[in-house]
């Protein structure tokens, strides 16, 4: 995972003032959910109603404050790759939404045997795991924090087709 960090010294030329301000490190984590809905659509000139499509279609999963969607620097990513598949190459939503289920989540997990045989996603490939296993998945961490989402860009593009997504 790419984590920049930003020193933030003393931004005073000289003299007794910067004493006053510390040299810290701020790690800017590229999952973490900064974006509301509004700001990434135009960010990504997308109509807010396209990321609540693909919210529903499974293939998105914002953070959720208050009920309110936050996106981070990697959703930000995962919707240029959307958007790229589409319109690009051609894929639906449904298509997209079906090389999301085969990501197997269980190795990416190291799930044991035990738990996958109970395990929903394991057993229903209809759907990306995050969207079948929700609340029930067995990892401590939220979905838009799981390293199964996290690694989906990288599983379903190929080399060439990451290169031509960051270029956008």
């Amino acid at each position: 995972m790419d984590n920049s960090i930003i020193d933030i010294g003393c931004i005073l030329d000289g003299g007794s003032a910067c004493e006053l301000w510390e040299t810290r490190a701020i790690m800017l984590d590229e999952t973490r959910p900064l974006y509301s809905i509004g700001m990434v659509a135009e960010l990504l000139k997308v109509h807010p109603r396209t990321l609540r499509l693909y919210e529903q279609g499974g293939l998105l999963k914002p953070a959720r404050r208050n009920n309110r969607r936050f996106y981070s620097n990697y959703d930000l990513k995962w919707i240029k790759a959307i958007r790229y598949l589409i319109h690009e190459r051609g894929l639906n939503q449904e298509g997209l939404r079906r090389l999301l289920a085969v990501i197997p989540c269980w190795e990416i997990t190291h799930c044991p045997p035990e738990s996958r045989e109970l395990c929903p996603a394991y057993l229903n490939t209809s759907a990306p795991c995050w969207q079948i296993a929700g609340e029930i998945c067995e990892q401590s961490k939220e979905c838009s924090q799981c390293e199964v989402y996290l690694s989906a860009r990288e599983r379903i593009c190929q080399k060439e087709e990451l290169e031509a997504i960051a270029a956008l």
